[in-house]
């Protein structure tokens, strides 16, 4: 399955992608027809109603590899990996309508949401595993059976909130075939926060969703072929963030190269600024998969607010939010993350230059002659550059990457940088033209 031969082609699709990274404005928009996606931003497949079917199809990696995958998608729909972003207002009755295209019975649940019901045609029962007094599980999640079979399933969201849904049914072989999405309850307070209290305001048009996971390709080649699926042998070289390796995960929502894998995890903000700019960036982020993700957001600090779908409050309701340099995400786990870039230095060239010199042209070297930087360490600023290098830089923006700290989900197949990645951007006052 790896590719031969490929040294550091890696590279090529951020060069080729960086063209596309154009300011954009994230809004909150029904997934329909008549929408028009955010370029960047979270995705909402609004509900409170969902048709979703369970099918395959393929993706596509940074160095050039295919893979079969498993996952949910809208129905009707075409394959998509990761499942829709499923959105919904507290208090809403959620209806999930599943029909299973695949050779495997296979089912959905919801962790974090209680009094889920199902209906696989024989009426409505309850769908989570329940357990007795004792711990013993005593029934199991409603399934639809393999090619057509059908199953719906019904529950109110009492508690907002980011949350993950994924397969019931045998979860060791289907979930990491890819059936796992994210689930996002809305708080009463309204869609500007992200629980109810009004110390989670943020800014709406600043809102992101970083679903992680990982890929055995050896593995998925077994399902594909029909051959036996030893989960025991996992061996992980693929990890993504929301279906997409890095550099593929800091292109556009909806981007033509991956259409099967449509959504984007490039991070925009704007400097803090309490007048024009108060509100933080909310970051969600979501953790399906079997393994733990140390991510970092590299030279920076984010403030966790939430867990499970679970604001950290005390017993009085006292504050036990925490900032962060590296958050570890464990398997099934969720957290909320807000996040303000402040131009500490406030560095202008004409006001607060930067007290070091700065290296001359001379003294840069670019990869393939291209490169995200400017030209000049000012926000804001495009500065020169050694003739023939093309930057892809918009209008002085920076960048910091935000990507695992185990270095071994840092790649695509053995090949670094990659993997588990994406980028913030941060663009000038009032963003680029």
């Amino acid at each position: 399955m790896k590719p031969k031969g490929r040294k550091w082609y890696w590279l090529a699709p951020l060069l080729v992608l960086g063209a596309a990274l154009g300011v954009a404005t994230p809004r909150l928009m029904p997934d329909s027809a008549a929408a028009v996606h955010p370029q960047h931003g979270m995705v909402c497949t609004t509900g409170p109603s969902f048709n979703l079917k369970a099918t395959d199809g393929y993706i596509t990696m940074p160095d050039g590899e295919s893979i079969y995958m498993w996952s949910y998608a809208k129905n009707p729909g075409s394959f998509q990996y990761v499942g829709p972003t499923l959105c919904v207002n507290e208090g809403d009755t959620v209806v999930v309508n599943l029909t299973n295209d695949l050779p495997d019975s296979v089912s959905i649940v919801f962790p974090g949401q209680t009094g889920v019901e199902a209906n696989d045609g024989s009426g409505w029962g309850l769908a989570q595993p329940q357990y007795d007094g004792g711990g013993n599980l005593t029934s199991l999640t409603n399934f639809a059976l393999p090619s057509g079979g059908t199953v719906s399933y019904r529950f109110v969201a009492e508690e907002p909130g980011t949350y993950i849904y994924e397969s019931g049914t045998e979860a060791s072989k289907q979930v990491q075939m890819g059936l796992v999405g994210a689930l996002v309850v809305r708080p009463s307070l309204g869609a500007g926060y992200a629980y109810n209290d009004t110390s989670t305001a943020f800014n709406p048009d600043r809102e992101f969703l970083l679903v992680f996971h990982e890929i055995d390709p050896y593995l998925h080649r077994a399902v594909e072929r029909g051959q036996p699926y030893d989960v025991t042998k996992l061996e992980f070289h693929y990890w993504t963030i929301n279906g997409r390796g890095l550099p593929d995960s800091v292109a556009d929502n909806n981007s033509p190269w991956y259409p099967s894998q449509p959504y984007g995890s490039l991070i925009i903000v704007e400097p803090y600024d309490p007048a024009s700019n108060p509100l933080p960036a909310l970051v969600r982020m979501a953790n399906p998969g079997v393994a733990n993700h140390p991510f970092h957001p590299h030279a920076n600090h984010v403030r966790v607010i939430a867990q499970d779908g679970r604001l950290l409050q005390g017993p009085a309701g006292e504050d036990l939010s925490f900032e962060q340099f590296t958050r570890t995400t464990g398997a099934g786990q969720t957290f909320d993350v807000v996040f303000k870039w402040t131009d500490a230095e406030g560095w202008d060239p004409d006001f607060n230059p930067i007290p070091v010199e700065i290296p001359g042209l001379q003294n840069l070297v670019f990869m393939d002659s291209a490169t995200f930087y400017s030209g000049s360490p000012y926000l804001g600023y495009q500065g020169e550059l050694p003739v023939g290098v093309t930057s892809y830089n918009q209008c002085g923006e920076q960048y910091f990457p935000w990507h695992t700290h185990a270095l071994n989900e840092f790649q695509n197949f053995d090949e670094g940088f990659g993997g588990l990645g994406t980028l913030l951007r941060v663009d000038p006052p009032g963003g680029c033209p």
